[in-house]
């Protein structure tokens, strides 16, 4: 519990500015926890609930200070893709089936951290993120235009439902007044959002819903929040169906892996910021637990929050109490006065999630790949087609399957370079790259760029052939240099088995040199120590030359031996 260990030993010359952040951090918790959980098909009184509990609980479970968490505009667009077509209508069952998620969500990262698995949200590269990023984005924008515009949209699949709003808007279906509401939110918040340390959510949600109660324009067709439950949220225990179970899992593995992954990297970034170390496996404990109260107590899965953050951290907030200000305004609001919020719009609502939404999109870094590694660009733009065209958690599935093939590929067919001596050039260098490299007769240096695992065993087999082969020279001894050699499996150490058996049927030695010593031990552990002799490994490339030249009668004379 590091964060009860902070509140433990809390200085009190802190107390005034996590007060003050903490108030400054409300204005903006409320209507941005109202308008997520409306994203998320729920209705806006759970996205407060899933604001206090997920606040109190990473305030003692949470390493970091400084992290806001709670909903969030990526995951409410994975969320809705899950509960809305399990439910059917049935709001109840929103409701449970969202409750659900986060506790599973919850137990996932929870086991995650606890094996020390933190390391996975790492695995998925910056381009397959910004391609099912950008496809969530997307999805959230045109699921929020309907209520932006004021438009009745049935359809479900993304490409329909756009084709629907555009004959909606061509054919002039839709409500004017809460198109002009709408329209006129969004540009407020864009212009506001230049000026950071403004709580521009809540001046133009006041502003609008002032404008809705004056005009009376909820009796013109501009939908509103309504009234909201009286009090904190009641404990319960969401229970699903045996035909739930499986789809909830998946999801909960989805909203895990992003909310994890986007927790790590904001954590990662303001311990850099104030020179502090978070250890990964405990930020996604204190997410996980968070996210497992949260849904026993009527919430949905939440994240940390890239927007709310800098907020708090603006607003002078020192450590974790800032947010516990921030949850226990928000409960008091929903315990004194729950109806100040009930002409709240529906179009300004959907407008600070689309204005939200906004910031996730990422193309500038987009054509800084295109322009580097072209094929890496394309594997976000196959990662955001998915999510289009399939759907948010098909979407994510393609994702996650594109960065294992991505990651099997790059040691599935590594670089590996034969190594020669070059003039006035210490040590021993690629012959690709060094054309006037000159090759030891009858040795060949062998460097492999990659872990020996199985599917790269048969390549490696046939990459020593195939340079035995290719050799000016007869060859009496090839020195695997093996330092880029992190790992060995079984597959790849009987494989080392057979190529001995092979080589010295030929004539030939296999050796190593710069072998690091973990990678040793489980050739040990492998049973080949007999075979594998310390006669045949070398701690550098230099005495595996010298062993050679020491064994074998060689005409040659090295540049810095030369007179």
């Amino acid at each position: 519990m590091p964060g009860l260990h902070t509140l433990l030993h809390y200085r009190k010359e802190w107390l005034r500015h996590d007060l003050a952040a903490g108030l400054v951090l409300a204005t903006v918790l409320i209507p941005i926890g109202i308008a997520y959980s409306i994203a998320a098909g729920l209705p806006g009184i759970y996205g407060l609930y899933a604001t206090i509990i997920p606040l109190l609980a990473y305030a003692i479970f949470g390493p970091s200070r400084l992290i806001v968490i709670g909903p969030d505009s990526a995951l409410a667009g994975i969320i809705f893709a899950i509960i809305v077509p399990m439910a059917a209508g049935n709001p109840e069952r929103l409701v449970t089936l969202a409750s659900a998620l986060a506790i599973i969500s919850g137990i996932i990262t929870i086991l995650v951290s606890l094996l020390k698995l933190g390391f996975i949200t790492e695995l998925i590269s910056k381009p397959i993120r910004y391609g099912y990023m950008n496809g969530i984005a997307l999805t959230v924008l045109i699921g929020q235009t309907p209520a932006l515009t004021g438009i009745s949209v049935d359809s479900s699949g993304i490409f329909a439902k756009l084709q629907e709003i555009w004959l909606a808007l061509a054919n002039a279906q839709a409500n004017n007044t809460s198109l002009i509401i709408g329209g006129t939110s969004l540009a407020l918040l864009l212009i506001l959002k230049r000026f950071r340390h403004f709580p521009g959510p809540l001046l133009v949600l006041a502003l609008a819903t002032i404008v809705v109660a004056y005009f009376g324009l909820d009796q013109h067709g501009v939908q509103i929040l309504g009234t909201l439950p009286e009090g904190l949220p009641a404990f319960t225990l969401p229970l699903i169906s045996n035909d739930d179970v499986i789809p909830v899992i998946l999801g909960a593995g989805a909203i895990a892996l992003l909310s994890s992954s986007e927790t790590s990297i904001l954590s990662r970034t303001y311990a850099a910021k104030y020179n502090n170390y978070i250890n990964p496996n405990k930020e996604i404990f204190g997410l996980g637990v968070a996210n497992f109260f949260t849904g026993f107590f009527q919430g949905f899965p939440i994240s940390s929050s890239a927007s709310r953050t800098p907020v708090s951290e603006a607003a002078g907030a020192k450590t974790q109490l800032a947010c516990i200000t921030g949850a226990v305004i928000v409960g008091l609001l929903l315990v004194l006065a729950p109806n100040l919020l009930y002409f709240l719009p529906a179009p300004t609502l959907a407008a600070v999630v689309i204005s939200s939404i906004i910031n996730i999109f990422e193309f500038k870094d987009l054509k800084r790949i295109y322009q580097i590694q072209r094929w890496e660009f394309w594997l976000s733009i196959v990662c955001f087609a998915g999510v289009a065209v399939f759907g948010v958690l098909p979407g994510i599935g393609i994702a996650i399957t594109i960065a294992i093939l991505e990651y099997l590929w790059d040691g599935w067919r590594p670089h590996y370079a034969i190594l020669g001596r070059v003039d006035q050039l210490k040590g021993y260098h690629d012959i690709s790259r060094h054309p006037t490299a000159r090759l030891i007769p009858g040795l060949i240096l062998l460097r492999w760029d990659a872990p020996l695992f199985f599917a790269n065993a048969e390549l490696f087999h046939h990459c020593v052939l195939d340079s035995i082969s290719k050799s000016p020279h007869a060859v009496r001894r090839i020195v695997i240099t093996s330092e880029p050699v992190t790992n060995v499996d079984v597959t790849s150490a009987d494989m080392l088995v057979e190529l001995d058996e092979q080589l010295k049927a030929a004539g030939i030695e296999l050796c190593f040199a710069e072998m690091k010593d973990p990678v040793r031990d489980k050739l040990r552990k492998f049973g080949l120590s007999e075979r594998f002799g310390n006669e045949r490994f070398f701690p550098t490339i230099g005495q595996a030359v010298n062993g050679y030249l020491n064994a074998y009668i060689v005409e040659w004379i090295d540049w810095e031996d030369r007179v």
